[in-house]
């Protein structure tokens, strides 16, 4: 999740999205719904949208190119194949969907720069994209000037609500806060040492940690908050720092390929972590495969998602995420949360019986996927989503084994009072 500027640099997984591509069915190809049941184009589109009486237009907004093509890479996987599947079952108010792709090339302005293309050039009905809190930011501004609808997909600080966005991951309230309630009350966990990479996310989330280990848990404190600059290796000193505290837990918001330094350097210098509580909330299966399972095996993450969850929706999710993208793919939160947006947005043009954004954010509130990976979800009216929080420890195979989920959705609270 950088918020830093990052030089572009061309993707190895271009190619495979491209590759993606080429496999999709053409959309002439795939069955039609009968005429009787499409609406007249000028009762669902009132303002001007790409909107025929055969198609949709979306747009796909993610980097292919430059430092975060790793990590996005799967949400634009996520979203094709949501596509797919919605076309394949006869779109969306009798219209198949069309997509509009733009790559933010890692850079928060060309996100701007796009979305606005996607907006006012291609008049596009939703946008599915983003990933860091800065493209976000960016492109926030715009999509409330030109009345767009983005459908956000990452795990994130809270802090905001829009109209204009959709938010499928998980906020502060139900990731960092459920997180340590639950490392506090299981391993009686009193003392913590937060580190994070130096950008608004980490910063922000452990700012809000901090504030619910010292005012929120008993008896409980921070030993040490670090920092380090995006792209950061040597963690050696902070590591003889941590020996020397002996936190009860770590509690780790490292992104990227700063990671695979971390755990190695971690394992090298002889911290187990089947003894050592170390939680985070920023490590997937995507990032275990740089790591390696044997270098952060017993390690806990709290997400709303892992790929390993035993239930037939996400059975059925996997299996056709491997089949449209090779099965050594890994499947991580966010990719999951992707996948949502297309689907929470069929479902609320059908509810709305429009495709107008106005239409759209207000249909919204109540909306439920009951189709979701996770298990189910259902659209508040901050829109974020009501979902579980669940966490999982780190296996030597790069899978997580479930090991807690709150037997109920937790309700978003993006604003928590007292944490702001």
């Amino acid at each position: 999740m950088s918020d830093e500027k990052r030089p572009i640099l061309e993707s190895p997984f271009r190619r495979k999205l491209l590759m993606g591509m080429a496999a999709l069915p053409a959309l002439s190809l795939l069955p039609r719904q009968a005429l009787a049941d499409v609406p007249a184009t000028s009762a669902i589109n009132t303002t001007g949208l790409a909107v025929t009486d055969s198609e949709v237009t979306v747009g796909i907004l993610h980097s292919v190119t430059g430092t975060m093509a790793i990590s996005e890479t799967g949400s634009v996987e996520a979203e094709k194949l949501a596509i797919e599947q919605i076309n394949a079952s006869g779109g969306v108010l009798g219209r198949k969907i069309k997509f509009i792709q733009e790559d933010g090339a890692s850079d928060w302005p060309t996100f701007a720069e796009k979305a606005k293309k996607l907006l006012v050039n291609d008049k596009c009905a939703a946008v599915f994209g983003c990933w860091t809190s800065a493209s976000r930011k960016a492109v926030l501004p715009v999509f409330e000037q030109y009345n767009g609808m983005l459908y956000y997909p990452t795990f994130y600080e809270g802090l905001e609500q829009s109209k204009n966005v959709i938010y499928t991951g998980q906020e502060a309230t139900q990731q960092i806060i459920a997180g340590l309630d639950w490392v506090n009350k299981t391993k009686g966990a009193k003392s913590f040492y937060l580190l994070g990479s130096d950008y608004i996310w980490p910063r922000t989330s452990n700012k809000i940690a901090r504030k619910h280990i010292e005012s929120h848990l008993t008896d409980c404190k921070v030993v040490g908050e670090e920092y380090f600059p995006l792209g950061h290796t040597q963690f050696n000193s902070v590591i003889n720092k941590i020996k020397l505290k002996k936190p009860d837990v770590i509690y780790a918001i490292i992104v990227g390929g700063s990671n695979v330094a971390f755990y190695k350097q971690l394992k090298a210098a002889g911290i187990d972590l089947s003894k050592q509580t170390l939680l985070t909330i920023s490590v997937t299966e995507d990032e275990i495969d740089g790591i390696g399972g044997e270098n952060i095996a017993g390690a806990y993450a709290c997400m709303k998602y892992f790929q390993s969850l035993d239930n037939p929706n996400n059975k059925a999710f996997v299996e056709a995420f491997h089949k449209m993208w090779g099965p050594k793919t890994v499947i991580g939160d966010v990719t999951q949360a992707a996948y949502l947006g297309p689907h929470l947005w069929k479902l609320t043009a059908e509810k709305a019986g429009s495709f107008d954004i106005d239409k759209i954010a207000a249909a919204s509130p109540g909306v439920e996927f009951k189709g979701a990976p996770e298990g189910y979800v259902r659209i508040h009216e901050n829109h974020h989503l009501w979902s579980k929080t669940r966490v999982g420890r780190a296996k030597t195979d790069g899978q997580f084994e479930l090991i807690y989920e709150t037997k109920d959705l937790v309700e978003p609270d993006p604003f928590p009072k007292g944490y702001q």
